[in-house]
C-alpha cells in the first residue's frame, strides 16, 4: 500500500510517483504553471526556472509546455550547473555528487542501513525501509513466519505451512492440479487399473468388481472362481461340475441335459434301437430292453400284438387262464406312495357276469395293492416304494362269473421296469 501520492508500480513491484500535472485537468489556476514533484505538484509563475535531478530520467523539456523546467541527470556530463562554484546543500538522505547536485543515497547498497537479517533492505529517495520477506510479516521490529494454512481458502484439501511458504496436499485418490491448490480425482482404472477383472472409478477411490462366476477376494482387488457346486445341491439335477468361472451339469448314462440342468431320459429305441427282428424295444428311464415279439408260451399262441390265446380245443387250456396279455411300463426310482400306476379294464362285457380281480403272483413282498374301481376295472396301486434298476413281473387276474356258474379268467401279465434315478 502506497502513500498518498504514489501508486504501485506492478512492474517494479515498488510505488512510484504520480504525475498529477498530467493527470489533473487545470491543475494550477491564475496562469501559474504546474511542475510536478514527488508525492505531489507545485504551482509557480510560468518565470520560474526549476532545476529538477532525476536518476532515472534524461535532460528533456516538458512535453506539455511547461517551459523553464529542466530535467537532468547526473550522470550527463555536457550539462554543468548554472553555478559550479557554489556548493549546494542536499537534505538528509541525498549526497552531493560530481556535478554538484544532489542525488539519493542507496543505503541498501552502501549497508549504511540498520536493517535486521531476517529483514530485506528497500531503498526510498532519501531513506530506506526495512521489510520482511514474502512469506513473513512484521511484529515490533522482527519478522515472524506467516501462516498462510490460518487465511481462507488457499488449499483444496489439505494446508502445510513451511517457514515463509507452505504447500497443499490431496486426500489419497487426488492429486494437485496445475495450479498446485485444486485436488482434482485421481482415475485409478485409467492410470494403473489395479484391478483384477472390472474396474470402477468413483471420487477419490475405485472399486472393482468380478465377471459372472467370479467373487471378489479378501483384498478387494482380485477375483476367485465361485464354486456353484458347493452353493446348493439342488443346482443341478445329478451331477454338478464347476469350471473356471462357470459349472455345467451332468446327467448318468442314458439321459441328456435339457435346459443346462435337468436330465431327460433318451429313447434309445428311437436313436441306437439294437435290438433283433423278433424282438421289440421297451424304453424306460435310464435305458432300454429287448422283449420277443412273440411272448407266447405253449400251449398259447399269438393273436395279436402282446395277446396269447390258450386254444379251448386243448385239454391242458381248460385249468389256465383263457389269455395272457403282455403289457410293459417303467417307472422312477423312489416313487411315492400311495401311487396309482397302472389301471386293468375288461375289453369285452358280458351280460349278467360279476368280474372280480386279483393279483395272482408278483406281489411277495407286498409292494402293491389292487383296488377294484369299478366292476370291469381295476387299478394297481403302488403302496412300497421300488429302488432301481429293478424289474417286477406282476400278474393280474380278472376273473369272470356268471349265473349260470360259468367261470374263465384273463391273465395280464405286467414288467414294471424301475429305473435307476428319481428322474
Amino acid at each position: 500500500q502506497c502513500t498518498d501520492g504514489y501508486e504501485w508500480d506492478p512492474v517494479r513491484q515498488r510505488c512510484k510517483d504520480i504525475d498529477e500535472c498530467e493527470i489533473v485537468p487545470d491543475a494550477c489556476k491564475g496562469g501559474m504553471k504546474c511542475v510536478n514533484h514527488y508525492g505531489g505538484y507545485l504551482c509557480l509563475p510560468r518565470t520560474a526556472q526549476i532545476i529538477v535531478n532525476e536518476r532515472e530520467e534524461a535532460a528533456a523539456e516538458s512535453a506539455s509546455g511547461r517551459n523553464n523546467v529542466i530535467r537532468r541527470t547526473p550522470a550527463d556530463p555536457h550539462r554543468a550547473p548554472p553555478n559550479p562554484t557554489h556548493q549546494i546543500q542536499c537534505a538528509a538522505g541525498y549526497e552531493q555528487s560530481d556535478h554538484n547536485v544532489c542525488q539519493d543515497v542507496d543505503e541498501c547498497a552502501t549497508g549504511t542501513h540498520n536493517c535486521r537479517a531476517d529483514q530485506v533492505c528497500v531503498n526510498l529517495r532519501g531513506s530506506f525501509s526495512c521489510q520482511c520477506p514474502p512469506g513473513y510479516q512484521k511484529r515490533g521490529d522482527q519478522c515472524v513466519d506467516i501462516d498462510e494454512c490460518t487465511l481462507p481458502p488457499y488449499c483444496h484439501h489439505r494446508c502445510v505451512n513451511t517457514p515463509g511458504s507452505y504447500y497443499c496436499q490431496c486426500n489419497a485418490g487426488f492429486q494437485l492440479a496445475s495450479n498446485n491448490h485444486t485436488c482434482v480425482d485421481i482415475n485409478e482404472c485409467d492410470a494403473n487399473n489395479p484391478c483384477a477383472q472390472q474396474c470402477y472409478n468413483i471420487l477419490g477411490s475405485f472399486i472393482c468388481q468380478c465377471n459372472p462366476g467370479f467373487e471378489l477376494s479378501s483384498d478387494r482387488i482380485n477375483c476367485e472362481d465361485t464354486d456353484e457346486c458347493r452353493t446348493s445341491s439342488y443346482i443341478c439335477q445329478y451331477q454338478c461340475v464347476n469350471e473356471p468361472g462357470k459349472f455345467s451339469c451332468v446327467c448318468p448314462e442314458g439321459y441328456q441335459v435339457v435346459g443346462g440342468r435337468t436330465c431327460q431320459d433318451i429313447n434309445e429305441c428311437e436313436t441306437t434301437n439294437e435290438c433283433r427282428e423278433d424282438e421289440i424295444c421297451w424304453n424306460y428311464h435310464g435305458g432300454f430292453r429287448c422283449y420277443p415279439r412273440n411272448p407266447c408260451q405253449e400251449p398259447y399262441v399269438l393273436t395279436s400284438e402282446n395277446r396269447c390265446v390258450c386254444p379251448v380245443s386243448n385239454t391242458i387250456c381248460r385249468e389256465l387262464p383263457y389269455s395272457v396279455v403282455y403289457k410293459y411300463m417303467s417307472i422312477r426310482s423312489d416313487r411315492t406312495v400311495p401311487s396309482d400306476i397302472f389301471q386293468i379294464q375288461a375289453t369285452t362285457i358280458y351280460p349278467n357276469t360279476i368280474n372280480t380281480f386279483r393279483i395272482k403272483s408278483g406281489n411277495e413282498n407286498g409292494e402293491f395293492y389292487l383296488r377294484q374301481t369299478s366292476t370291469v376295472s381295476a387299478m394297481l396301486v403302488l403302496v412300497k416304494s421300488l429302488s432301481g434298476p429293478r424289474e417286477h413281473i406282476v400278474d393280474l387276474e380278472m376273473l369272470t362269473v356268471n349265473s349260470l356258474n360259468y367261470r374263465t379268467s384273463s391273465v395280464l401279465r405286467l414288467t414294471i421296469i424301475v429305473g435307476p434315478y428319481a428322474f
